[in-house]
């Protein structure tokens, strides 16, 4: 009796492991043929991978909307007719995007050139008007002043007028004591640029005092030197064989942008004795000056500052047998003018 139940055991429990076993390969037959497995990541060399306790994995079973997977094939879409949405043309693919050659074919035909604007294309048959050979003109008085309660008055003044590469230059300067003009002259002068802030100067100079009046040819540099140094260089040939130069330097040092020291030196050397000019040979006369002037517009700049003034030589001599000084400081104030 004990035997035909172990018997009924055991057949009872190959039953029941035969039911167990039997979804385990059911489901691995229903599985998406389409489905990747993961894949196993290498491990870094040199790195042990710890061991994890094996754990029993759960049976895959197909979901019930599998059914409805669609081959890739398929052109309705699963039902959709693509064709048939308002949005969705057909692409052509007949036409190839770009030429035999390899070019881009444009998908706006060029229009076809006509003779209206082939003639838009061309350049005008002559230069645009420009204003660069304009005829301009400036008129500068640097120094304008007096000195001594009134008695003494000076001036030194330019003025042009030309293009940027050709002008007309005036150039003067004097001046009067107690009434009498003391010294005077006035050059006239054909100015061509020949670099920037350079031009060359050639023309005439006359001498209306001290003495007689007379004539020199003139020839010369003026422009701004490095540090914006204006500068006047001339020098002159005159009747019976007088020659003379002269250098002019001035510099504008802005303290504010309208208080401006200008520090001014001028000098004057002669070939010849002239006695009746009381002019000698050699260096003849440095005349320096400090002059400190207010731009109220830049136009108009009244300005105080000192000047000394000294011959040499034979014309130190000259002036001392005249009964003149041969030094001579005075403190001055004037304007400053352009236009």
């Amino acid at each position: 009796m004990s035997g035909i139940q172990a018997s009924t055991v055991r057949i009872a429990l190959l039953v029941a492991i035969g039911l167990v076993l039997t979804p385990r390969g059911a489901s691995a037959q229903q599985m998406d043929p389409n489905m990747q497995m993961p894949m196993a990541m290498p491990m870094p060399m040199g790195k042990k991978s710890a061991t994890k306790p094996a754990h029993a994995k759960k049976p895959v079973v197909a979901a019930p909307h599998d059914r409805h997977a669609l081959p890739i094939d398929d052109p309705t879409m699963g039902g959709m007719d693509m064709e048939s949405m308002p949005d969705m043309a057909p692409m052509d693919h007949s036409t190839p995007a770009h030429g035999v050659d390899g070019t881009a074919v444009p998908r706006t035909p060029i229009p076809v050139l006509t003779n209206a604007d082939r003639v838009a294309a061309a350049p005008p048959a002559h230069d645009h008007p420009a204003h660069d050979n304009g005829i301009q003109s400036f008129t500068l008085f640097d120094r304008l002043e007096t000195s001594g309660a009134g008695n003494s008055m000076a001036w030194n003044g330019r003025a042009w007028i030309g293009g940027d590469t050709n002008r007309i230059w005036l150039r003067s300067e004097g001046s009067r004591v107690d009434g009498q003009i003391e010294s005077a002259d006035l050059e006239v002068l054909a100015g061509h640029s020949v670099a920037p802030w350079w031009d060359v100067v050639a023309g005439i100079r006359h001498d209306f005092h001290p003495g007689p009046a007379q004539d020199f040819v003139a020839i010369g540099v003026q422009g701004v030197a490095p540090y914006k140094i204006a500068v006047d260089a001339t020098a002159y040939v005159g009747q019976g064989g007088q020659t003379a130069a002269r250098l002019d330097l001035e510099y504008d040092s802005l303290l504010t942008h309208r208080l401006i020291l200008q520090p001014h030196l001028e000098v004057n050397v002669y070939g010849q004795d002239d006695p009746d000019r009381g002019i000698g040979a050699g260096l003849s006369s440095v005349d320096a000056g400090l002059r400190l002037r207010y731009e109220i517009t830049r136009r108009f700049a009244p300005y105080v500052g000192i000047t000394h003034g000294r011959t040499f030589g034979r014309t130190a001599r000259l002036r001392l047998d005249a009964g003149e000084d041969s030094r001579d400081t005075r403190i001055v104030a004037g304007v400053r003018i352009w236009f």
